[in-house]
């Protein structure tokens, strides 16, 4: 933002240093990012002097060009050709002299060269308003009074002073500071309190403002009131569209404005002044004499200010007239028919307050970044609205002669009242760090133009206006405080405090980072994949349960991820497309679904394996792909390092498997496993296999924090292991043969291992398939006997076929 010495001046009548000021604006809050001297005119007519028109004579070869010769106060006059038809001796003019560089319209510079016009030597120029860039006159030379003294520069004649302007960085947050006004509030606020300052802020006078009865009116109807807060216009009959006075103009350079005509200039004024924008329409082009505010329906094609045809989004809020044809994108841009022309008669002047969130989402998806979408993003004052019509109305009647309707349209349904916050001076004191007296406290809310009421002895009501959208919490007044109070007073300690705090071990963290460690020394490679993601991934997913977010940086990536698989994939897929087959990654982060009205967020690592279980090198020169018991040693060793040794295993029913695993401990799923669906590998462009693996961190943490380490001494006496065979159907898992057999003996059986599977329909029957399984038993106090081996195997053996149905093969 461009803040003008020049407009701070017209609103504080106190006498401080643009340096000081400088350093002021830094101190509270708005960074200075440069400071800048402009000129009111482009280039400051360097080189431009009063000279005196002593002889002119026409040239010999042009009967419309003159022959002058020009005293410019050096001591030698200049012999200059012009062809203005004004020019005469004796008058006092403006020269260029050679060297000058001057601008065109457009803004293209030229430089005044010592040339020969027609075969006559030229040594300078006679200059129009037009050719000096001080008005758009190009009848003639300019002419000045008969006593203005010979050698004076142009500027200092005509009085063209420079202007400081600043350079402000402005946090989103700072919707109060995006007008002059706003900012010179806050340089009052700052200086009442810390230099002492009574001087009044002088607001611009609006008791000029005044209505009369015109033969019609426009109507106005708000169709989206959440889009819209608050409505309102007048109309204004019989302006002249006309020039704009030079304070006008020079005040709208400084910031940064081209001035175009007295109307749109004021409305710009107004803008930067009040940090209102406004929008001025020409009455007779308004059709059925009324406007809508509304949205329309996505693909309405509408012709914008710039001559561009946009295709218009179902959520952008447009300015329509009474046949619902589109006038205006609200808050960002106008339309190319509807604005002021030079032939506008009548005028309906426009000052809303638009939503945040629409004017951004339509200024980002159609790239219109306008100084009017800059304000109403950032949250505008729906309570300046009228003021800031009155003030546009004002200079509109005196610069452009028109007469205010009587009848000012001003819909606002829900008016915004001022926050209440609750401030506690202990709270004060502890985030700033040293105690501010209560009345320096009351002085700088006041200063800041709150208003306090008493609570108790301790704390106080602040009535916050509702020109600091941002400010509603007691932090956000501490921050004020703060502000204005000046962080450069607050000492810095050269002590250091520490407090000891007591967490239960293992903790969130230190679990995660364990798991990390862990699987970045296995070879796995940690990624950091986007939180949010095109809901057109999960085409398949309810929207109800989709958390949707307004990103006006990339408009596709419009959820946040229901899950991490498909966000995984991303980056998988990023790494197969390069030639980087082998993956093996792990991600930890969150995953954010919708539940009825709640926001359910899930914080989850993942695994993702893929490629071959080995290196190609002269000892494995075909590896083998990886299978499912490759992430599934890796699930358990993970669960293993957490101290997680037990638990229950079931067939995961997940369409995002073609199969899988899910562990259950204590009734809390911790971990599902798989190899992903060929479904979702192809919707991500994947073509070989990708296993994956999803842990909740909850549930993990809750299990390994109640796990505890226990110690045994190792047996003294041998193992010993028996073989079974087992006919079984194919669709029996070998897991419930495994718990089958824990169930039948818990104190001596140390361990149950599969070996062999053996498929053979002529031997076993269709349908069929034979586990082969290894039983190891082991005894702390004994050699176990033959005897008490017989007698555990047989309630093993008689456990698996109750439970399966199982055959053994003798």
């Amino acid at each position: 933002m461009r803040l003008s010495l020049k407009w701070l001046k017209r609103y504080l009548n106190i006498d401080v240093s643009k340096d000081k000021i400088a350093e002021i604006l830094t101190t509270i809050g708005l960074e200075v990012e440069g400071v800048e001297e402009v000129e009111m005119v482009k280039g400051g007519l360097k080189g431009v002097v009063v000279g005196e028109v002593k002889t002119c004579t026409k040239h010999p070869d042009a009967d419309k060009l003159s022959v002058t010769t020009v005293d410019t106060g050096t001591g030698e006059e200049l012999q200059v050709v012009c062809g203005a038809p004004n020019v005469a001796a004796g008058q006092k003019v403006l020269v260029a002299t050679v060297g000058t560089t001057l601008y065109t319209d457009s803004g293209e510079e030229f430089k005044i060269k010592k040339s020969k016009i027609r075969g006559v030597e030229s040594e300078g120029m006679i200059c129009s308003e037009a050719e000096l860039g001080l008005s758009k006159d190009h009848s003639g030379i300019a002419v000045l009074p008969s006593h203005t003294p010979v050698g004076k520069s142009a500027a200092e004649v005509l009085h063209l002073e420079s202007d400081t302007v600043y350079e402000i960085g402005l946090t989103p947050n700072r919707a109060d500071a995006t007008s002059q006004l706003g900012v010179a509030r806050d340089l009052l606020a700052y200086l009442r309190v810390n230099e002492g300052i009574t001087e009044d802020l002088k607001d611009p006078d609006l008791s000029a403002f005044i209505g009369r009865k015109t033969p019609f009116n426009i109507q106005v109807e708000v169709h989206n009131k959440s889009a819209c807060p608050r409505y309102s216009g007048v109309l204004i009959h019989n302006v002249e569209v006309k020039e704009s006075p030079d304070w006008l103009k020079q005040l709208l350079i400084s910031v940064g404005v081209r001035p175009i005509n007295n109307i749109v200039d004021i409305t710009n004024f107004v803008l930067h002044e009040y940090g209102q924008p406004l929008h001025a329409f020409d009455a007779d082009k308004i059709k059925g004499h009324k406007i809508n505010v509304t949205t329309l329906e996505k693909g309405t094609k509408f012709v914008s200010l710039d001559g561009v045809e946009r295709t218009l989004e179902a959520h952008d809020l447009m300015i329509c007239d009474g046949d619902m044809n589109p006038m205006c994108i609200a808050g960002v841009f106008g339309g190319l028919t509807s604005g002021v022309t030079g032939d506008t008669k009548n005028i309906f002047l426009e000052s809303a307050c638009f939503s945040a969130a629409f004017v951004r989402k339509t200024s980002m998806s159609h790239n219109l970044r306008t100084d009017a979408a800059r304000i109403f993003e950032k949250g505008s004052d729906p309570n300046i609205t009228l003021h800031a019509l009155k003030r546009a109305c004002i200079p509109i009647t005196e610069l452009g002669g028109g007469t205010v309707s009587a009848e000012v349209t001003d819909i606002y349904p829900h008016p915004v009242e001022p926050c209440a916050v609750r401030l506690r001076y202990s709270k004060v004191q502890d985030i700033i760090g040293i105690e501010i007296p209560r009345d320096r406290v009351h002085e700088i809310l006041l200063a800041l133009e709150m208003e306090i009421s008493p609570i108790d002895q301790e704390s106080i009501l602040v009535h916050v206006p509702t020109n600091k959208p941002d400010v509603t919490r007691e932090i956000d007044l501490i921050e004020e405080i703060i502000r204005i109070y000046g962080l450069n007073k607050i000492p810095v300690s050269n002590q250091i405090r520490s407090a000891v705090n007591y967490t239960d071990f293992p903790g969130k963290m230190d679990i995660v980072r364990k798991i990390c460690d862990f699987l970045a020394s296995r070879g796995f490679y940690e990624m950091m994949g986007l939180s949010m993601i095109e809901s057109s991934a999960y085409p398949h997913l309810d929207e109800g349960k989709m958390v949707f977010v307004n990103n006006t940086s990339n408009i596709h990536l419009n959820i946040m991820r229901p899950d991490m698989l498909v966000s995984g994939l991303v980056s998988v897929s990023y790494n197969l497309n390069r030639q980087q087959n082998q993956i093996a990654l792990y991600e930890t982060g969150k995953m954010y679904q919708k539940n009825g009205e709640q926001i359910e967020e899930k914080e989850i690592i993942t695994i993702f394996l893929s490629g071959n279980a080995q290196e190609e090198s002269w000892r494995v020169p075909k590896p083998q792909p990886v299978s499912f018991f490759d992430i599934k040693n890796i699930v358990e060793a993970v669960l293993a390092v957490t101290g997680i040794r037990d638990w229950d295993s079931s067939e995961s029913d997940s369409e995002d498997f073609n199969y899988g695993l899910k562990y259950v401990v204590k009734n809390h799923e911790i971990v599902r496993f798989g190899e992903v669906s060929g479904k979702i590998l192809k919707s991500s462009g994947i073509k070989q296999n990708v296993f994956f693996a999803e842990f909740d961190l909850a549930a993990l943490i809750s299990c390994a924090s109640a796990s505890k380490t226990k110690l045994k001494e190792i047996s003294r006496y041998p193992s010993v292991r028996r073989d079974l065979a087992f006919v079984v159907s194919k669709d029996t898992a070998f897991e419930t043969i495994r718990q089958a057999a824990w169930g039948a003996e818990k104190k001596h059986l140390r361990n149950v291992n599969l070996f062999d599977i053996y498929e053979n329909a002529s031997q076993l029957g269709e349908g069929k398939k034979s586990y082969a399984v290894s039983f190891i038993f082991e005894s702390l106090e004994k050699t176990l006997q033959e005897t008490d081996i017989e007698r555990m195997m047989q309630k093993i053996e008689n456990k698996i076929v109750s439970e399966t149905g199982a055959q053994i093969r003798r």
